[in-house]
């Protein structure tokens, strides 16, 4: 019921206003971690040789998938700044750009022929993807507060370990 003075409508459109503002703000934080993460994916192809030319629709080498998932992942990126902010899609978006890191950076990996740092950098990988797919899951979808930092956590030491190994 509303109030003859619209008190309860007041507060409908502050919880509105209010709602917006954290998906706006979920939104910068997933957006910031996928574009991070395609930003490592990026660094790892270059690093290896691979390039958008090698990108197939249907990938027949491990540099082909690579390439094929940079250009999705970028593509899904750019795009997100053009949509309504959701959380949990922007948390896939996320998660889907980690898995493309996870698989540009096996292919580093192979291309320096493994090695402690390499190694170290696709494990990082792998755990970056892992949270972020945790993060975007069922329990969490893109909204739970500890999941998000874990996944920004491990976005982070993913950076860190390509940097270390040369890829970035």
């Amino acid at each position: 019921m509303t109030a003859s003075n619209g008190t309860a409508q007041s507060e409908v459109t502050a919880v509105e206003e209010g709602a917006d503002a954290t998906e706006e703000a979920l939104r910068a934080r997933h957006a910031a971690r996928a574009r991070s993460a395609v930003d490592r994916a990026l660094a790892a192809c270059r690093h290896a040789g691979v390039n958008d030319s090698q990108a197939k629709l249907v990938p027949n080498s491990p540099e082909s998938k690579a390439a094929h998932a940079v250009r999705l992942a970028s593509g899904a990126v750019e795009a997100l700044a053009k949509s309504i902010p959701n959380a949990a899609a922007d948390a896939r978006c996320a998660r889907n750009a980690a898995a493309t890191a996870s698989v540009a950076a096996q292919v580093a990996q192979a291309h320096d022929g493994g090695g402690e740092l390499a190694e170290a950098a696709y494990r990082a990988a792998l755990q970056a993807s892992t949270a972020a797919a945790v993060a975007a899951g069922a329990q969490g979808l893109g909204r739970d507060e500890s999941l998000n930092v874990k996944a920004e956590e491990e976005e982070l030491a993913a950076v860190v370990a390509a940097e270390e190994a040369g890829w970035m």
